[in-house]
């Protein structure tokens, strides 16, 4: 074992005036951390999407500090700590004073095997219990690694390649049927979009029957995280949404607690809608699972099914232009969006006729196994993953 102080050469952000910024050519980038968030969600490893260049003479002028290429970059305060995304530098660059950066000294660590390492750890832990998390240089100094020989750290690196390979392929395998899904909506229902199209028109909250079917989690001391048991009733977040409730809840309440918020309830057939982070993300509440409890930041929709189909609805939530564009209108927030309940209540959505919902709904239903069965897949490797991890590193 050694310190990272030992093993790692420790770079700071630099402060980046604004009169300096906006530039799209120079000699050195200039990444913020909304940068690294980009390149990330980009699936780029390296960092390669910058918005700002500045030239060597604005870099000595602001007293920049130099990264060299193969620094591990990361945010440092924030709430994008919370976030734990990491990048490695291509190029000599500069990052802002929000984000820091950690070079593997050569002859004690590979770039591969360390990052994996940085990928593994959890900065929300190490970041200090303020109102702004933040993580201390000095803090990062102290924390120990494991360091093998290079060729061992090089055996590693190549076997958590391969499993990464596959849980890459196994998520883009799930964003093709989720493309063939939308692919059939467009095909059978067109633009929505368009000024002639000749399907009824309607506001969300008229395809309900009832004026609370749209509903938002319980807020503030309704349920605090204290409450959370090891099993009970579900509460069911964000992560499950973004995952079509293919991954399992973390949280649980009492029978008794649940009872207390069961306006609250989500029952199969259900929409539910994610308010914040990912704004707007439907899935539709599986018909196999036992009633559960929605988060604070969940939207519950609950169609009429007289009027529509859900499975249908949910898509049209997700997939129409027309649809999602008045639901970033209905989105507010100065430091993060949220869906505004009552203003989501107003969009208009279109209502074809029974028949060809329900015929669109049992094509979804065929994929929807299919994605469930590559979704096992990513379950089991996702967790061989996280198991060799744990071997290589703790």
């Amino acid at each position: 074992m050694a310190k990272l102080k030992e093993v790692c050469t420790f770079y700071s952000g630099t402060g980046f005036p604004t009169k300096y910024q906006g530039n799209d050519e120079g000699e050195y980038a200039f990444y913020k951390v909304s940068d690294i968030a980009n390149n990330v969600q980009l699936g780029n490893t390296y960092l390669s999407v910058c918005n700002n260049y500045i030239s060597g003479e604005i870099a000595k002028e602001i007293k920049g500090c130099i990264l060299p290429k193969d620094t591990v970059v990361f945010a440092k305060i924030g709430e994008a700590v919370k976030l734990n995304r990491r990048a490695i530098t291509s190029a000599d660059c500069l990052i802002d004073n929000n984000a820091m950066g950690l070079a593997p000294i050569q002859d004690k660590l590979r770039l591969d095997y360390f990052f994996y390492y940085m990928r593994n750890l959890k900065m929300e832990k190490l970041a200090e219990s303020t109102t702004v998390p933040s993580v201390r240089k000095s803090l990062l100094e102290e924390l120990e690694i494991k360091v093998p020989s290079l060729e061992e750290q090089k055996e590693i690196g190549e076997i958590l390649d391969k499993v990464s390979v596959v849980i890459q392929t196994r998520k883009q395998e799930i964003e093709q049927l989720d493309l063939l899904i939308k692919a059939r909506f467009v095909e059978m229902f067109g633009d929505l979009a368009n000024p002639e199209c000749l399907w009824d028109k309607s506001k969300l909250i008229d395809v309900c029957a009832d004026k609370d079917d749209i509903k938002c989690g319980p807020f503030g001391t309704q349920l605090n995280k204290d409450e959370y048991m090891e099993s009970g009733i579900a509460v069911w977040e964000i992560p499950q949404i973004n995952a079509a409730f293919l991954t399992k809840p973390i949280h649980f309440l009492t029978e008794e607690k649940a009872e207390q918020l069961k306006a609250y309830t989500i029952i199969p057939g259900d929409i539910a809608m994610s308010r914040k982070g990912n704004v707007g993300k439907c899935a539709l509440f599986p018909d196999d699972y036992p009633e559960g409890i929605i988060h604070s930041d969940v939207l519950r929709i609950r169609v009429d099914c007289k009027r529509v189909n859900s499975l249908f609805m949910m898509c049209q939530l997700h997939f129409s232009g027309m649809v999602t564009r008045q639901i970033e209108l209905v989105s507010s927030g100065a430091i993060m969006a949220g869906v505004n309940v009552t203003k989501l209540k107003q969009i208009y959505i279109y209502v074809p006729p029974m028949e060809l919902q329900n015929q669109f709904a049992d094509f979804v239903r065929v994929v929807d196994k299919s994605k469930v069965a590559v979704q096992k897949s990513l379950d089991e490797t996702q967790l061989l993953f996280d198991s060799l991890m744990q071997k290589y590193f703790w």
